[in-house]
């Protein structure tokens, strides 16, 4: 018996594929696709360490750096928080809290 074929652009570490991003878009958000496809990988949960680095690259061809980077962008406009409240100020939260544990480590490294 023949093996099913790949579903085109599915991640094998992930099993994320485009298209299960883009299905979760909205033709009346001003968001851009990518934004939006970018907020409902942010939706997801990770079971293993870097699959969602390697999804990032899969699908959306950035470094997760320059993801990153776009992210904490888009996470700052109305029209993320008006797409999404609850994630975008989960992800503001995760931010912030980040950035002062930083901030502490640097302070109590100088000391």
């Amino acid at each position: 018996m023949a093996e099913p074929a790949p579903e085109p652009m599915a991640s094998q570490a992930t099993g994320f594929a485009l298209e299960d991003l883009a299905a979760e878009t909205r033709s009346d958000s001003p968001l851009s696709e990518r934004d939006q496809q970018m907020l409902a990988l942010e939706r997801q949960w990770w079971k293993y360490a870097g699959a969602k680095e390697q999804a990032i690259r899969e699908l959306f061809d950035l470094s997760a750096t320059h993801y990153y980077q776009i992210l904490n962008a888009l996470i700052d406009t109305e029209d993320a928080l008006a797409h999404d409240p609850m994630l975008v100020k989960r992800l503001r939260r995760l931010r912030t809290s980040r950035q002062r544990a930083r901030t502490a480590r640097r302070l109590g490294s100088d000391a």
